[in-house]
């Protein structure tokens, strides 16, 4: 099942990609426990997956003019962790968000 999640922002569109692949490298940093990974397949979207105990899940980001939208494959089994990744991923989204508007990013 696809579960598809808009975070909107107010960010030029380099700055909305920048702030959205510095977020996705750093939860790579920060929960190297579920193997994260992720490709740029073009400028405005990339593959992501993570390997939860026993499971992988797979989706894709892409950075839209006025949200970055992220979509999640997530097995039947897997189903209550989708909110907790759903959750963790939004709020480094937001985090770099607010760290372009404030000038921030490098």
């Amino acid at each position: 099942m696809a579960l598809k999640h808009r975070i909107p922002h107010d960010l030029s569109p380099e700055l909305a990609r920048r702030a959205t692949a510095k977020a996705l490298d750093t939860y790579r940093a920060q929960f190297p426990q579920f193997k994260p990974g992720g490709e740029w397949t073009d400028a405005d979207h990339a593959r992501l997956w993570f390997s939860p105990p026993g499971s992988r899940l797979e989706g894709a980001v892409t950075v839209l003019r006025d949200a970055i939208e992220l979509e999640l494959e997530v097995p039947l089994l897997l189903r209550p962790f989708r909110t907790r990744a759903i959750a963790v991923i939004e709020a480094e989204v937001q985090r770099w968000i607010a760290k372009a508007k404030a000038g921030e990013l490098d």
